[in-house]
């Protein structure tokens, strides 16, 4: 098998590293594995030979093709013994200096047309590559955890990378079986960079007190369709993982307020209440498992009163049909009477903003989230304002319930939970490509398949329209007076025109 690079050194027998020698002897290459402690290696050989034997116990490989790829997979004592690799790519400690440290050792090493590859997550490739004699053979080659089952590679290129030798890696990894995508040296690089939005709005809405972990997971699984919450998935990563990541990605970027991290996970952090590993963290873990308490009922409300829908709500046609199929009694009049529900549906702006734009009473007015339209949803989402009456509140909760749809009521926000969130995550993806960190494909495939996320940010953005986002983001920025919410040149330019936010400029 002809393989891009016949022969590649591994530096780092951790689970990246390991992960990474994997699909490399699988695709052809002879793998060098090399680790400052030499059991780490000889563990890392048995559990793939391990792992190849299962896998041929499942039919995904025959005996022959297990038997190349062990045969293919050599340990190090040495970092001499990668003398004469093609390729060297690096799995050490997240450290710049360990890093660099082991480059400078390599550059002295290997021959003068070997690539040397980091599979940094976090760090700059450039700071890695500065001070070598040849700082253009060096690239990011960022894989994701568990690297045989996360079909994708950021390729990264240094202010000083060869753009060839991007190309190189970007082939190769096509060969291992992985999609490849391009970026620029930026913090974060296209993953963490674009992921930042779900957890760090996530945690400011639950820093504000507008709903619990387990009431802002339900929505954003149930609404959006994320496979997790950002608060269970933050439990699955480890705070002592993702918190560091978010604190790097904010100073990096000069305390650009978009990225901000959250007091909630440094206090946490500190107490060492991590998540699963610490059978801690958002949520109580027993044997594994999560501990959730169960959602209450929907009240039991002996009358519904009247309900009168405000002339600016947000998919207002939709909203009186589902009343009417509800079987609530709609008022149509140019306001609502003295003892009528009054339904408010902003798009950013809270409850409360809004009772008082339109002269309505707060004691009788909810809102309801409807950036996603209802039959695209799992759930409902109502908001309370601090005036809102238990009476009303708890009607409406009943009303919208009466189809057996769930309805999770919270506390007043700009946005609510799910347009916060969307919005951020949209204004986010586009800044990355305003900032020209990556094109618009290699952002949506990262995401996608780095995150797990239902679309990418950009579809997003485009499927629930570029105009309501910046709608969202606009009037968010009116009520929290905060700069994280400016909107992107890129997503207002596109709104502007109409324009598709995956749209490139010729």
């Amino acid at each position: 098998m002809e393989t891009r690079y016949n022969t590649i050194g591994i530096a780092g027998a951790g689970a990246m590293g390991r992960g990474i020698a994997q699909i490399a002897a699988q695709a052809g290459s002879t793998v060098r594995l090399y680790d400052t402690q030499p059991e780490a290696v000889q563990r890392a050989l048995q559990e793939l030979g391990a792992q190849w034997d299962r896998l041929q116990e499942k039919g995904r490989m025959d005996a022959a093709a297990v038997q190349a790829a062990k045969a293919r997979l050599k340990g190090a004592a040495s970092l001499q013994e990668l003398a004469d690799c093609d390729l060297v790519v690096e799995a050490v400690i997240e450290r710049l200096d360990v890093k660099k440290s082991l480059f400078a050792e390599l550059e002295r090493i290997v021959g003068p047309d070997a690539v040397l590859a980091t599979n940094t997550s976090s760090l700059s490739v450039t700071a890695i590559a500065n001070g070598l004699q040849r700082p253009q053979r060096v690239a990011g080659y960022h894989f994701f955890n568990p690297v045989p089952l996360m079909k994708v590679v950021e390729v990264i290129a240094g202010l000083k990378t060869d753009p060839a030798v991007c190309e190189g890696l970007a082939a190769y990894a096509k060969q291992m079986g992985h999609t490849p995508v391009q970026a620029q040296d930026t913090p974060g690089f296209i993953v963490n960079h674009a992921g930042r939005g779900y957890g760090t709005e996530a945690l400011r809405i639950a820093s504000e007190g507008v709903a619990d972990f387990a009431t802002v997971d339900r929505i954003l699984r149930d609404q959006v369709g994320f496979r997790l919450g950002p608060f269970e998935l933050m439990d699955l990563t480890g705070l002592d993982v993702s918190h560091p990541v978010m604190e790097s990605i904010y100073q990096q970027y000069y305390d650009e307020p978009r990225y901000r991290p959250s007091a909630i996970a440094a206090q946490r952090v500190a107490g060492g209440v991590l998540g699963r590993k610490t059978s801690e963290g958002f949520y109580r873990y027993v044997e594994g498992k999560q501990q959730v308490a169960a959602e209450p009922p929907a009240p039991t409300v002996d009358e519904i009163p009247p309900v009168w829908v405000s002339t600016r709500a947000a998919r207002r046609p939709e909203l009186l049909q589902l009343l009417k199929d509800l079987g609530a009694k709609v008022e149509t009049g140019q306001s609502p009477s003295m003892n009528a529900l009054t339904l408010v549906a902003p798009l950013g702006f809270d409850v409360t903003t809004v009772a008082v734009v339109e002269r309505l009473d707060p004691a009788r007015t909810v809102g309801i989230d409807l950036l996603i339209e209802d039959a695209a949803t799992r759930r409902r989402v109502l908001a309370t304002n601090p005036a809102t009456r238990a009476d009303m509140r708890d009607a409406a909760h009943a009303l919208f319930a009466r189809d057996g749809k769930p309805v999770s009521v919270i506390r007043d926000s700009g946005g609510f939970v799910t347009q916060r969130v969307v919005a951020t995550i949209v204004n986010i993806a586009a800044d990355i490509c305003q900032q020209r960190v990556c094109s618009p494909r290699d952002l949506e495939t990262a995401v996608t398949l780095g995150l797990g996320y239902p679309l990418g940010p950009l579809a997003m953005g485009d499927r629930w329209g570029p105009t309501n986002i910046l709608e969202v983001l606009f009037n968010l920025q009116t009520v929290y007076g905060d700069p994280r919410y400016r909107p992107s040149p890129w997503l207002r330019r596109r709104g502007a025109i109409g324009l598709s936010l995956l749209q490139e400029e010729a």
